[in-house]
């Protein structure tokens, strides 16, 4: 299982701010919240999605990933 944190609009869509998931790949992750989590449909496209700290491409493996962090984009300056 690897931990997920969503934040800001994201966290909101969701519905909260952390859950534990255990799709396989990056495009799997992103297929399945959005199955669970409709109101992430707008939102997940426009997010940086970071594994482990390191932004990933949709092929990345989850397979030993701890964290997932779900980072809308941020206004401001």
């Amino acid at each position: 299982m690897t931990r997920v944190r969503y934040f800001a609009a994201a966290a909101e869509a969701a519905g909260t701010d952390a859950e534990e998931r255990a799709e396989r790949t990056l495009l799997a992750f992103r297929a399945a919240v959005v199955a669970q989590h409709p109101a992430l449909t707008d939102i997940l496209p426009r997010c940086a999605v970071m594994v482990d700290g390191v932004r990933a491409d949709d092929d990345r493996s989850l397979d030993d990933a701890q964290l997932i962090d779900v980072l809308p984009p941020f206004a401001g300056g």
